[in-house]
């Protein structure tokens, strides 16, 4: 299954961008071989329901109100624009932890500047699809990526192929997690977060809002990302560490390099305590030895384009675990609908996890709304 639209000559045209200057893009492995079965998804908001959960509690005091609300088919950053309106200061001024679904009940955390004595009276908030749960004074504004996950509730309709295959792949990966891909959510539609990337860092465009420029060094960071992982899985290495690797504490952002394949490390290999990762493109050493790093060199060298140009953005170079963890997995057959809940932890797709089950299809006319989001967790 390729995420990513063929490139035509009007997409081209389009973004005024020719032929030799598009960076490759992909084809992603199955970890769990390709899916038998066809399903739909978000054919309603409620068909994919999201609660974000935080590492801390509100602290009761401070110059910010953390509020958590529950949003339906509107994106994060209109709420974000939505909410500094209604409070009288910058949206920047404004925090939250990660992108959210936009066709979908998603609950979310914001934090909102206001000194302590000026109330604001948050019930009275008035939004379309928009309500507010709770509030509460705190410290520090809410930072991206400060969250322990999210819980996902999704029901995936008409199911269509070998179902009897579906129970034995969920216990799979149920035990054993998927590959830890960037969604097709980070590229935006018809990869244009790419193509942007690429005319920033080849210095065609020069002139670009810093929130245009942070989605698009991000997907460049993504595409790369992604293709090493790819071939991982087509080694079939996504999961194991091997001599060289930089293995990732899970729950944690806390690396290291494997000089040598201890009985220690083994171990926490087997209780999925350690993960192998893979690079988010940037300036500094890749950290790695031996056979990882030698792979991750020769597919960067498919994009040195972008890696030349993220160098020269000073984009600090970092690390994403390879496996994504599917905790708390559990599912339901109703008829020919599969009703899934899991918790993923912070960078999680919850639409990595389904493209290893289900061949997923979305309303048409729901398509364009969909892709012109951007979610970063």
């Amino acid at each position: 299954m390729r995420w990513y639209s063929s490139w035509n000559k009007a997409e081209l045209r389009r973004l005024r961008m020719p032929d030799q200057d598009l960076p490759e893009l992909p084809g992603l492995a199955y970890a769990w071989g390709r899916p038998k079965i066809t399903g739909l998804i978000r054919e309603t908001p409620a068909d994919f329901r999201v609660r974000e959960q935080l590492r801390f509690e509100p602290t009761g005091a401070g110059e910010h109100w953390l509020i958590r609300i529950e949003k339906t088919n509107c994106n994060t950053l209109w709420v974000q624009s939505r909410l500094a309106e209604f409070a009288g200061v910058r949206p920047m001024d404004v925090g939250f932890a990660g992108m959210k679904d936009r066709r979908a009940v998603c609950e979310q955390w914001f934090s909102v500047l206001n000194p302590p004595g000026a109330a604001i009276a948050w019930q009275s908030l008035s939004l379309p699809g928009v309500r507010v749960l709770e509030s509460a004074r705190h410290q520090r504004k809410l930072r991206r990526g400060k969250l322990k996950g999210n819980h996902f509730a999704i029901r995936i309709r008409g199911l269509e192929g070998d179902l009897d295959s579906l129970s034995e792949k969920l216990e799979i990966i149920a035990a054993e997690g998927v590959p830890n891909y960037f969604g097709r959510q980070r590229f935006g539609r018809n990869a244009a977060n790419v193509a942007l990337a690429h005319r920033i860092l080849s210095g065609e465009r020069k002139r670009v809002s810093r929130q245009k420029r942070q989605f698009a060094l991000s997907a460049a960071r993504s595409l790369i990302f992604n293709a090493v992982l790819t071939r991982r899985v087509e080694n079939d290495t996504w999961n194991r560490i091997l001599d060289g690797d930089v293995a990732g504490l899970s729950g944690s952002r806390s690396i290291f390099c494997v000089e040598e394949l201890t009985r220690e490390i083994r171990l926490w290999e087997q209780r999925k305590d350690i993960h192998p990762t893979g690079p988010l493109w940037g300036t500094g050493e890749l950290l790695g030895r031996g056979h990882p790093r030698e792979l991750e060199e020769q597919v960067s060298k498919k994009y040195l384009a972008l890696t030349n140009g993220l160098a020269r953005e000073r984009v600090k170079h970092g690390r994403r675990a390879l496996r994504m963890m599917v905790d708390d997995l559990r599912w339901k057959l109703e008829g020919n609908d599969l009703k899934l809940e899991c918790f993923l932890g912070p960078g999680g797709y919850a639409t990595t996890l389904l493209r290893e089950l289900v061949n997923t299809s979305e309303p048409t006319e729901k398509l364009k709304e969909i892709e012109d989001d951007v979610r970063e967790n």
